[in-house]
């Protein structure tokens, strides 16, 4: 799906897809992992992130200390000037990227620092992770983001 055809159908099924992850709230957590990653391996099987990375596109991770001090290294920087070069704190009082898209980010959609990249890279789009439940806020924002995530939310809906 092309990034164009993909917002307009995110933002169409925006409030069902409110409703939906509502509902999925009330599901036991166990049994709502097991249907995440069942629809993550089977939409990941034909998946090629490369050919979007709208989420390095248009959304910064959150950094941790650790992810600072590792990308620094790699970078051949000081943590501190790694901050200040890359990062500012939001209104959450994360660390996170002065601006996107990622500055990482290659025209090609390769990522530069891939090797060291945040641990929130490493995981995105969080769908394979165990306890679904306490996440199913940030995973119904990221249908807004990754078509991934919207193929996964679709699969889920017709299965329940």
């Amino acid at each position: 799906m092309d990034i164009q055809r993909f917002t307009q159908e995110s933002i169409r099924q925006k409030q069902v897809n409110k409703a939906f992850y509502e509902k999925l709230k009330r599901e036991k957590p166990k049994l709502l992992d097991n249907y995440f990653h069942s629809a993550h391996k089977d939409t990941f099987e034909s998946t090629d992130c490369l050919t979007c990375a709208n989420c390095c596109k248009t959304t910064s991770p959150l950094f941790t200390q650790h992810d600072i001090d590792r990308l620094a290294k790699a970078l051949k920087m000081k943590p501190s000037q790694f901050f200040s070069t890359y990062l500012k704190v939001d209104e959450d009082g994360d660390y996170v990227l002065k601006s996107s898209p990622c500055p990482f980010l290659g025209a090609d959609n390769y990522c530069s620092v891939y090797a060291d990249r945040p641990s929130a890279c490493r995981e995105y789009p969080h769908t394979n992770r165990k306890r679904m439940v306490q996440i199913l806020d940030i995973t119904f924002r990221n249908t807004l983001v990754c078509p991934a995530v919207l193929n996964i939310t679709e699969k889920l809906k017709k299965l329940l």
